[in-house]
Formats: C-alpha cells, structure tokens, sequence
C-alpha cells in the first residue's frame, strides 16, 4: 500500500502521554495541533510553542476541515465527553486513541456512531508523573504501540494510524482489543496494584524501614507514585481482566506464605519468578515485513504474526 504524505495530527488532551504524541509529531513533520481543557495547561503547552486551544469546538471544525487524525488523550472519565464533541463537530475524521484499555473505548466509539474510521492504539510508555511538564518528544522511542486489527478495520486509517506510531519511534504491535485487555491487565494494571500494596506494606515498618529501603523497594513502588485518580482511571475500567491477574497473583502468593509457614521456605515462586524474568530480558521480538494493510486477510494475518512476538518497524 503506497503512503501518502503525512497527515494532520490533531491530539486532544495534551497530558503526559497526548503531550507527548504532540511533541514527536511535530518533531518528526506533521502538521499538528492539540486541545486541552486545563487554561494552565494550555498556557504551558503554548509557553513550549506549541498550538494548543482550550476552545474544542475551533479545535475540532480545524481538524475537520483538514482532514486531521483525531487522537484521543483523555482519561477513561472524560472520554465520553470528548466522543460527543467529535460526533458535533469532526465526525468524518479518522480516530485513534493512546487509552490504556481497548474494548471499553471501542465500544464507547461505536456507540457514538464514529466507528466506522476508529482504529484503537495504546503506546507501552510513561513515566509516574503526569501533565504536559512531564511529556517529551522521545517517550515512545522503542516502545510498543498497540494498534488494534479488529474486524471491520479501515486500511487506510489502519496505515495512517501505524504511520503516525513508527514516526514517534515505536514498534507496532498488532492486537484484537480484548487480548489487549488481557495482556495489559497482568504487565502494566497489576503492578500498579502490586506497587500500591508494597508502598503501604513497607510504610507499615515505620520510619526506620522507610530510611532503610533501597533500590528493590524504590523500583518495586516507582509507579505508585503516579496520581492516585490517574491508576484509578487506568485500572479501573479493566476490571474483569485485572481481577483475573489478580486472583492468580493472590494463589501465587498464598502458596508462597503456605510454604514458608509449614517449611521455611518460598517454595515454586522465587525460581518460577526468576525464570520468567530472564525469559522477558531476552524476549526478542521479529518483524512483520511480508504483510500489508488492505491485503488478503490482512487484519487476521497480523494478528496472528502479533500473537507470535512479531512487530512492524516500517510500512515502507
């Protein structure tokens, strides 16, 4: 599939992950623009020289007289709103999203009737801070970018969507919304769980633990530190999943405690939980090079190559 010269960007939430998108889409040549409700972000986002407009309406008629793709950057919370101002005033716009969860996005999609130009994406990258002082233009340099292949998928808003996540540096990652979930539930919503508990179990031993902790409890709470309505609003909206991961973490660790009561010792967990920390450090991933979007079954072709690791680096 030939690709056309890049499109408009317009991103709408300009906070650490959508500031972000902004940042590298300018940098990397894209006409783009951005809305964001809060007048102080807004005043930073400009401080940085970048258009950005608290006014959606003026926002949205720009993008749709340009044709602009839409990248939704709000919070599960506020995504409804968003949608319904798009439906008013951008409705014909190609639509992507950088929301940590899929199904329910999608599904808020098509019930505003814009499904028909939607394609989900998710970039695997952040920080625990948030708000436009925290984004940067090189946040997804090298990370996956989940970006769905569901059935019904448009191919040239499919490309247009890849394209824009290639130019920010990323990997591409191929992937059915509901296995999204899933797969996001046990490596980015549990330990956000997981980092809450060890936070409030060490504090639990006082100031002296607290003066004590070193580099494993730093790093095993570095995204607890995130804002507390920003994990709700991530992890939240995947409950079933993240039920799931936890129920199995909770078996985990109960026949871990069982063991160490019965025997002294930890039993299964601590040489499982090394092998499979050395199985993702060397986890490599393979590129789709011989798949295009609006060839035979291309959306079932690349989600069966996404299943098997394998990552598109170029649409070239």
């Amino acid at each position: 599939m030939t690709l056309e010269p890049k499109s408009a960007i317009c991103v709408l939430g300009t906070g650490l992950i959508g500031g972000s998108v902004l940042r590298a889409a300018v940098a990397t040549g894209y006409e783009a623009w951005a809305y964001n409700r809060s007048h102080t972000g807004v005043r930073a986002a400009r401080a940085d020289g970048f258009d950005v407009s608290d006014d959606i309406e003026t926002v949205l008629r720009r993008a749709a007289a340009d044709d602009a793709l839409l990248v939704i950057g709000v919070p599960m919370p506020a995504l409804d709103s968003i949608l319904s101002d798009v439906r008013l005033f951008a409705p014909r716009c190609a639509l992507t999203d950088v929301v940590s969860v899929k199904a329910p996005v999608a599904e808020a999609v098509h019930r505003y009737e814009l499904g028909a130009r939607y394609v989900g994406g998710h970039p695997m990258a952040g920080t625990s801070e948030s708000g436009w002082a925290a984004s940067t233009p090189d946040l997804f340099r090298d990370a996956a970018w989940a970006v769905g292949v569901d059935p019904g998928t448009h191919a040239q808003t499919w490309s247009r969507v890849a394209q824009l996540a290639l130019d920010c540096g990323a990997d591409v990652v191929p992937v059915l919304a509901e296995e999204h979930d899933r797969a996001v539930a046990r490596i980015s919503h549990l330990p956000h769980v997981l980092a809450e508990a060890l936070a409030v179990a060490g504090a639990g031993g006082g100031d002296l633990a607290l003066g004590l902790a070193a580099g494993s409890f730093r790093d095993g709470t570095r995204v607890a530190g995130t804002a507390a309505d920003l994990v709700r609003a991530i992890c939240e909206p995947n409950a079933t999943a993240l039920l799931d991961a936890l129920d199995d973490t909770l078996r985990l660790l109960t026949a871990a405690r069982t063991s160490l009561a019965a025997e002294g010792t930890l039993g299964e967990l601590i040489d499982a939980g090394y092998s499979e920390r050395i199985r993702y450090q060397d986890l490599e991933r393979w590129e789709i090079t011989d798949i295009r979007p609006g060839d035979q079954d291309w959306l079932g072709r690349l989600h069966e190559a996404g299943q098997r690791g394998g990552v598109i680096r170029s649409l070239d």
